[in-house]
């Protein structure tokens, strides 16, 4: 692994841009010094706020270009317009010649699966990438994918899956089995579409060594921490995922609310706010942005759209974990100690938005 970890930012991806991306990026230099930042975009957005700190201007090296990826863009959109020139290409182009270790991008999902998987290709036995975050939970955290990447896929893609969030998992909690469970709407056997099912009747085949295959998990199961792991397609992952993001948010605002409902109220918080401190950072969903694009020949990282310069941190440190740790290695280790157990899933639709 190199001296320092370098990092490529798409300075022009997500809602804010640099006003975003250059103090995130500050915060988590301070996190981890040892890190080099490439700052892909226009160079008259990123100076102003690259003079703000001076610490991270003297770790980062510009790359101009005044090409974005919009929002709305359709991946193949995306593709034809943005290929080789927009800032969300370039950071992903840098990690391919070797410049950078990871790339983190908070823009277009769609459109950074489609340049990512274009341009690094995917590892052997993988059709798509899928992103795989965090999840907080009440024994601990957990990965969870896919969080929408990629809508539907057939029984060897969840297979996959489950072969690549357990390496994530055996890296990142230092497990030697990690247990893997795959989403479902019950636990029974009988349960769930053909796919589904399909791909739990092979992970039980398999038993394969490198991870543990408990069965189906239910979705409020996710949060009580069932299994290290757990494996969706896309769409329902993403679903998931921005459906405990928005009950995150709102059992913060009742909370908000009670508090300043009387004087009373305001009395106990001001005994209680150290607990009240500690359940806010615990349900904060900043703390567990970012999501790697695994089955990749490199490392990604997509950041949410709209987080803020804390949430972008998170993200530009999941990256730095993945590198750290050599997630990719230990990936690829899998894959070929499974030789020909894994196939390459059908084709998969667009990314989820």
């Amino acid at each position: 692994m190199p001296q320092k970890v370098r990092i490529a930012l798409d300075a022009m991806g997500g809602d804010v841009g640099a006003a975003v991306v250059i103090p995130g990026a500050a915060i988590s230099l301070r996190r981890h010094p040892d890190t080099e930042f490439l700052l892909v975009g226009d160079r008259a957005r990123i100076e102003p706020e690259l003079a703000k700190q001076p610490n991270l201007k003297a770790a980062s090296r510009i790359i101009h270009t005044d090409v974005a990826v919009s929002s709305n863009d359709k991946p193949s959109q995306a593709l034809r317009r943005g290929r080789k020139t927009s800032s969300m290409w370039l950071a992903i182009d840098a990690v391919k010649k070797g410049e950078a270790d990871v790339a983190v991008s908070a823009g277009n999902t769609g459109a950074l699966m489609a340049m990512a998987r274009f341009n690094l290709h995917t590892l052997p036995g993988i059709d798509r990438p899928a992103i795989a975050g965090i999840w907080p939970t009440m024994r601990g955290d957990s990965v969870v994918l896919d969080l929408g990447a990629t809508i539907g896929g057939g029984a060897q893609h969840l297979v996959a899956l489950a072969v690549m969030g357990s390496a994530m998992a055996s890296v990142l909690f230092n497990l030697k089995r990690p247990t893997v469970g795959l989403l479902n709407i019950g636990v029974e056997e009988m349960k769930g579409h053909e796919d589904i099912r399909e791909a739990a009747e092979q992970l039980r085949a398999m038993n394969l060594p490198q991870l543990d295959y408990i069965g189906f998990v239910e979705g409020d199961s996710i949060g009580r921490g069932v299994a290290d792991v757990v494996v969706t397609e896309g769409f329902s992952g993403n679903i998931a995922l921005k459906a405990a993001e928005g009950t995150a948010r709102q059992i913060s605002e009742y909370l908000r609310n009670a508090i300043g409902r009387s004087w009373l109220s305001q009395i106990g918080y001001l005994f209680a706010r150290p607990a009240f401190r500690a359940l806010r950072d615990k349900m904060n969903p900043s703390k567990s942005n970012g999501g790697v694009m695994l089955g990749l020949n490199g490392v990604v990282v997509k950041s949410h759209g709209g987080a803020d310069a804390e949430g972008f941190a998170y993200a530009v440190e999941y990256g730095y974990e993945m590198v750290h740790f050599d997630l990719l290695t230990k990936i690829n280790q899998m894959l070929n100690r499974d030789g020909g157990a894994l196939v390459s899933a059908p084709a998969a639709q667009e990314a989820v938005s």
